[in-house]
């Protein structure tokens, strides 16, 4: 686990993830007695639930834009996963050559009804859901979370849809060791994002953007749950020095953050046991 003197910046001054542990046979063996995280870069996790695996938001190529970061895995690389998960329509989430590489390996594709309407265009199985609804895969219960994520309405282009905040969302996980909250790409929402119980591991956005947390809305969400693991995504992996929702720097949590040692600065394929 890396650490605060081990973060690492670009020559433009943007903090970087420390270098990449290619995902190995154990992140995806079907015997494993636990429950493990493993940060894919950018906003993608694998989770390895006593051999239930899942991907979050998995981007393992295609991306428009240059990396920072070598990728932990391609898609030839994966033999097997029960479920994809999906928060919303972004291709830094929502990655469709990804999702279509691991259709002949993937049990099952779930997201909001739109991201769902989306996937099955592309020839992929998707799954939608309501706001509210919750599905199991294997012995893993899943619920679907509200966010707040409809940027394109700020700034329309001629002919496209309005999108609705029921078209992005964020997902609570129980496992057996504990719960994982990955709450997607989100501005706050008071009475949702500060008043859940406490997860095991929170999937953590820092970036200090206005259609994100935010640092300051991240700040106040770590610290309404200050035990909760604080697993960092969405920095350190995209070269985009001037575009904010890419370019946090951990250095900025530790003197804000209560108990800022459950701060976890992975490595993209670095383990982290639930």
């Amino acid at each position: 686990m890396a650490n605060r003197q081990s973060i690492r910046v670009s020559e433009d001054g943007q903090a970087v993830a420390p270098p990449t542990e290619p995902l190995g046979g154990a992140a995806f063996d079907d015997s494993t007695d636990g429950t493990a995280l493993y940060w894919l870069g950018m906003a993608g996790f694998l989770i390895n639930s006593r051999g239930t695996l899942l991907m979050v938001d998995p981007v393992l190529g295609g991306f428009d834009m240059p990396l920072l970061i070598e990728l932990p895995a391609q898609t030839s690389d994966i033999s097997r996963l029960d479920a994809v998960l999906v928060t919303h329509a972004d291709n830094d989430h929502f990655s469709i050559p990804t999702c279509i590489d691991v259709v002949p390996v993937t049990g099952e594709f779930h997201s909001t009804n739109y991201v769902a309407e989306v996937m099955r265009e592309h020839g992929i199985p998707g799954t939608g859901h309501h706001i509210g609804d919750r599905f199991s895969v294997g012995p893993l219960s899943i619920e679907v979370l509200p966010a707040d994520h409809a940027w394109q309405n700020d700034d329309p282009e001629p002919g496209t849809r309005t999108f609705l905040d029921e078209d992005s969302c964020g997902f609570w996980i129980t496992t057996p060791e504990g719960t994982i909250w990955a709450p997607g790409d989100s501005r706050l929402i008071r009475d949702h994002h500060l008043t859940m119980p406490s997860p095991t591991a929170l999937l953590f956005d820092f970036s200090d953007s206005d259609w994100h947390f935010g640092l300051d809305g991240a700040v106040e969400m770590a610290n309404a749950y200050p035990d909760a693991r604080l697993l960092l995504h969405h920095w350190g992996s995209v070269d985009s020095p001037d575009f904010s929702p890419f370019n946090g720097n951990p250095e900025d949590l530790f003197d804000v953050v209560v108990n800022p040692d459950r701060i976890q600065i992975l490595a993209p394929g670095e383990a982290f046991a639930l």
